[in-house]
């Protein structure tokens, strides 16, 4: 497959799964319209803002092949990895944190905190790994990574 017909491809994937994204941010509404109970209604708003960001993130992909190629420059990035670093350094103590509080709920029966408090856990990996992934597009950039 040449280049263009791979990106016309990702293309018309990333507008047909924006029309899910958005499904999915419609159906999470109407859950939430639908119950008064914070369980649901916090699971439902955590879905639902995942789905706003996966449209953007699909959009920015989509941008890409049709208006602006996307660019980072080594100066650019310089610019802010210290501060991505701190940031880093935060996400760690933040999944410490987390797994201190699942190691004191242990055999508690407390299946609704230990439920939220291994999405925090699942979601600041998720983060961690979001970080540890950009640094690979740093070490691409720079001859001396």
């Amino acid at each position: 497959m040449k280049t263009k017909e791979v990106q016309e491809k990702i293309l018309s994937n990333m507008k047909r799964w924006q029309k899910i994204e958005d499904a999915a941010v419609s159906t999470t509404g109407q859950i939430i319209e639908k119950t008064e109970n914070p369980i649901v209604r916090l699971v439902m708003e955590i879905i639902q803002r995942d789905s706003q960001m996966h449209h953007r993130v699909q959009q920015l992909i989509a941008d890409s092949f049709e208006r602006t190629a996307l660019s980072l420059t080594p100066e650019e990035m310089a610019d802010v990895w210290e501060m991505v670093e701190q940031h880093l350094a935060i996400e760690k103590k933040m999944v410490g944190l987390v797994e201190e509080a699942l190691q004191q709920l242990k055999g508690k029966k407390m299946v609704v905190q230990e439920y939220l408090l291994h999405y925090l856990l699942e979601d600041e990996k998720k983060h961690d790994k979001l970080l540890a992934n950009f640094e690979n597009i740093k070490k691409g950039m720079y001859p001396y990574g």
